[in-house]
């Protein structure tokens, strides 16, 4: 086996194929990257893999193949050689019972894997359809700050990708918080539909690495879901349950809404949050006769506040509180130019969407492309 390509090219694959390898594992050829340039990957083709228990990623890259074949070395060892590796063209080889890597003087090797050990990459599922590249990264970050960290509730820590028609609908919740992005996406089929649940943390890594242009290929069946982009593909098994629907939580009876500017309010939770304990929640205080909302955070004498302009309407004053955490992590997913804040009073439901909808016409986040955010308010605390 021989190939030629130039470091860039060759340090962007292996690190993108390394993503899935374990940190540490009791089997050592799954800590591996298998590299062929063999008739799977095609004339002048390099395809890189590597894999874990729960998933897998592929990527073929172009490459001068003077000669043909396969190899299997430790991935984070290669990955280390290329990142050190000088600029410029690259030549690869296996020798004996060592790959070697060098290029403008630089030499390396690396002894090989055994290749029969190494199991068969899992074949991509069946293709439900394409979702545009940066929409799907986008709508994965807006919702995955909701998602759970404690693993001994798996679920929680999973992003619902939900299909239906044209509309793909991503949601995610640790019990605390509600985040629901839906955006439009080509269906292969008439009446495609589908509900699984895919790990946020995986998910995640997989949206932000398939790039920003074109269309991403979504893949699915009964175990495991599929994403193929630009000469890039990667499997990842799916979580077992589902999150609880967010359709009656979303539904808010007779709220009162608020109106306020994102960047200003952004900045003001920031503010008033350096005060604010790790439990110490963030109050606001909404008036309709000031047209303001006043923020406020910290106890006895270390404490902070801010007021802003503010509309408020089905109320004449109301105040709320949220974990400042959770309000920044949600104010952050936004970037529309205003917020619409549907409340219900302290302690109770609140609901964050885009403050206006297409020609400024107020909108509840029904429609492809929108991001709803629901948060439970606490009890507000004297300051």
């Amino acid at each position: 086996m021989e190939f030629r390509i130039e470091r860039s090219a060759l340090t962007e694959a292996v690190s993108w194929a390394a993503r899935v390898l374990p940190v540490r594992s009791p089997v050592p050829v799954l800590g591996g990257l298998l590299l062929d340039t063999g008739s799977g990957a095609g004339d002048g083709r390099l395809r890189i893999s590597g894999l874990d228990y729960e998933a897998s990623a592929r990527i073929d890259v172009e490459a001068e193949v003077p000669r043909p074949g396969k190899v299997l070395v430790m991935g984070r060892r290669l990955l280390d050689i290329c990142k050190v590796l000088p600029d410029g063209p690259v030549e690869c080889a296996v020798e004996g019972s060592r790959f070697t890597v060098s290029g403008d003087g630089a030499r390396f090797g690396l002894s090989v894997l055994p290749l029969d050990d190494y199991p068969a990459l899992p074949p991509l599922p069946q293709v439900r359809g394409a979702v545009d590249a940066e929409l799907f990264a986008a709508a994965v970050a807006d919702v995955a700050v909701a998602a759970g960290r404690d693993d001994t509730l798996p679920a929680l820590t999973g992003i619902r990708l939900g299909l239906d028609g044209d509309t793909m609908t991503l949601a995610a919740t640790d019990r605390y918080r509600f985040a629901v992005r839906t955006v439009p996406w080509k269906a292969t089929a008439p009446g495609e539909s589908a509900d699984v649940l895919v790990s946020a943390r995986r998910l995640t890594e997989i949206a932000r690495s398939l790039g920003r242009s074109g269309l991403v290929s979504v893949a699915l069946d009964a175990g495991s879901a599929g994403f193929e982009h630009a000469g890039m593909r990667t499997t990842v098994r799916l979580l077992e349950g589902r999150l609880p629907r967010h359709e009656k939580l979303f539904a808010m009876e007779d709220p009162a809404v608020a109106v306020v500017d994102r960047a200003r309010l952004t900045e003001a939770v920031k503010r008033v949050s350096v005060v604010a304990d790790r439990d110490s929640p963030v109050q606001m205080t909404f008036s309709r006769t000031d047209a303001s909302v006043t923020l406020r955070a910290g106890y006895e004498d270390d404490v902070a506040s801010q007021r802003l302009p503010a509309a408020l309407e089905g109320a004449e004053e109301l105040t709320v509180a949220f974990n400042p955490a959770y309000l920044a992590d949600a104010l952050a997913a936004f970037t529309g130019p205003s917020l619409r804040l549907q409340l219900l009073g302290a302690g109770q439901r609140a609901l964050i969407t885009d403050g206006a909808g297409p020609g400024g016409t107020p909108t509840d986040g029904a429609g492809p492309g929108t991001h709803r955010h629901l948060l439970m308010s606490v009890r507000p605390q004297l300051v």
